[in-house]
This record gives structure tokens, C-alpha cells and sequence, in this order.
């Protein structure tokens, strides 16, 4: 009994460790103010002097940086930025990835595996050298340009664009996306499809109404295993983009690593954890919602 209740905590442990912990500094950090000749951060938390000294620190935490954030222009174009580069790339990979799972599903058994293999082989190499490639690729000099010119066409400027940036991405996360997608399409009844049939439905109408409805799981999770991490992506936009690409991402590493200004940084990260925490629990309670009516 004891053994079972230790492996039940243990990931609550976890949790605490590694998740509650450091989201509790983070935002620490951004309700803080930089201070010279010590961490760039005040109030420091004083235990010897008992209830006093946590009632001064609680007291000194403000919203100073929070108040920062919104009335500076450039956080909020790096905020919507990320945003838009995420629900593009997303809708890009689901256009893209959900055709491939379909085929997949539908292929014969012996060939499942080759081409499931096929999608997982990216995830072998190194991700920031598969990036770098991408750059040998479309930079005005690259194989790109290579090929066109050989073939007669005019070259191309792609490198330091946003088509770059969206490139990668789809790219990167493609695998997100087709892997939920052909869990749940390969799972599919066949035997749902001839009833539709039967029912005097054409195979466009037997799929809107049969195949996709079934797949809304794999949609959501593919969406959402792409989503959450392309807002905070920060190799891409940087080797792809180039220095005019604004995201959360790099706006973090600059206020981190460049402008010390870790207040400044830990509010962005806390605001870009409610953005992402956001749809995860709405989806959630929608799940819970519709568990409980079926």
C-alpha cells in the first residue's frame, strides 16, 4: 500500500520540482525591480527576519514591469507577432499534415510502418543542424538558387522573410502533426465508410460527416502539440527570419541575455504561459463537457 501511494505522488513531485517551482521564481522575477551590485532582481526574501521580513517583501512586489510591457509598442508586436506565426503555421501543417495521415491510414498494412518510419526519420538528426540546412538551402547563394539557375529561372530571396519562417516551421513540426492525425485515422471503423455508402452518401459527403467528426481528437492534438511550441519557437525565427522577425521568443533571449533585464523577461514568459495555459483548459472543460453528455 505504501509502495502504491509513493508511485502516486511521485509525479506530483515531479510537478513541484520541476514545473511549480520554477513558474513561482518566474514570477517572482517579474514582479520585481532590477537592482545594481546585486541580482538583477528586488526585493530579496529575508527569513531571519521572521513575519516582518516576508511581509516587507511581499509588500515591496509590484506591477511595474507588467505596466512596462503594455505600454511598450515592441512587446506587444512581438506578442501578436508569435501569434500570428503559430496559428499560420498551424493551419499550414494541418492543410498539409492531415492529407498525409489520411494516406498513410489508408495504405495497406505492409507499407504502414515504412512510411510512419519515413515521418519520424527527421527526428534522428539534430534539430538546430536540420535548421541550419534550411539556411544553406534558401540563402541568395544556396541550393535553391542553384537549381533555379540551372534551370533557366530567376533566383529567389526567401532567406530573412517571413515565407522562411514559415517554411522551418512546417518543416520542424510537421511530425506533430501527422502523428496524432494517423493514431486516430488508422483506428477508423472501414466498416463506417461503406454504411455511409449505403446510405446513398458520396465519398466527399461520407468524409466530411464520418471521417473528419472522428478525427477531431487527432486535429486538436495536432494543433495544439504545434501551437504551444511555435509561440515561444525561438531558432527559427532567428537563423530563418533574420533581425526584423519580432517574437516572444527572441524577445526573451534579448531581455535575458542581452539587456540583463530578467523583470522584464520573466513577465513576458509568465504572459506567454497564460496564453498557452488558456486554450488547454478550455479544451479540456469542452472534453470533460462532452465526456459527461455521451
Amino acid at each position: 500500500m505504501k509502495r502504491r501511494s509513493l508511485a502516486a505522488i511521485a509525479p506530483y513531485l515531479w510537478l513541484l520540482a520541476f514545473f511549480l517551482f520554477p513558474f513561482l521564481l518566474v514570477a517572482k522575477l517579474s514582479l520585481s525591480d532590477q537592482a545594481l551590485a546585486m541580482p538583477p532582481y528586488a526585493p530579496r526574501l529575508d527569513l531571519a527576519a521572521g513575519v516582518a521580513g516576508i511581509a516587507s517583501f511581499l509588500k515591496a512586489l509590484d506591477l511595474e514591469t507588467y505596466l512596462r510591457l503594455a505600454s511598450d509598442r515592441l512587446y506587444l508586436v512581438s506578442y501578436l507577432s508569435s501569434l500570428k506565426f503559430a496559428a499560420v503555421g498551424t493551419v499550414i501543417l494541418l492543410l498539409i499534415g492531415y492529407p498525409m495521415a489520411y494516406g498513410m491510414s489508408r495504405f495497406p498494412p505492409a507499407g504502414r510502418q515504412a512510411l510512419l518510419m519515413a515521418v519520424i526519420l527527421p527526428f534522428w538528426t539534430s534539430f538546430l543542424i536540420r535548421i541550419y540546412a534550411w539556411v544553406a538551402i534558401l540563402k541568395p547563394q544556396g541550393l535553391l538558387n542553384a537549381a533555379l539557375q540551372g534551370l533557366g529561372l530567376p533566383a529567389l530571396s526567401i532567406l530573412n522573410t517571413e515565407t522562411a519562417v514559415y517554411l522551418g516551421l512546417v518543416y520542424a513540426y510537421l511530425p506533430f502533426m501527422v502523428l496524432p492525425l494517423y493514431a486516430v485515422l488508422e483506428r477508423q471503423d472501414p466498416s463506417l465508410m461503406e454504411a455511409a455508402a449505403d446510405l446513398g452518401a458520396s465519398p466527399l459527403q461520407a468524409f466530411w460527416r464520418v471521417t473528419f467528426p472522428i478525427s477531431m481528437p487527432g486535429v486538436a492534438a495536432g494543433a495544439l502539440l504545434c501551437f504551444i511550441p511555435m509561440v515561444g519557437e525561438f531558432v527559427i525565427p532567428d537563423l530563418l527570419g533574420g533581425p526584423g522577425t519580432l517574437t516572444l521568443g527572441r524577445t526573451l533571449w534579448t531581455e535575458f541575455f542581452a539587456n540583463r533585464d530578467w523583470p522584464a523577461a520573466s513577465a513576458v514568459a509568465i504572459v506567454m504561459l497564460v496564453t498557452l495555459v488558456a486554450p488547454l483548459v478550455f479544451l479540456q472543460r469542452r472534453a470533460s463537457t462532452l465526456a459527461a453528455a455521451s
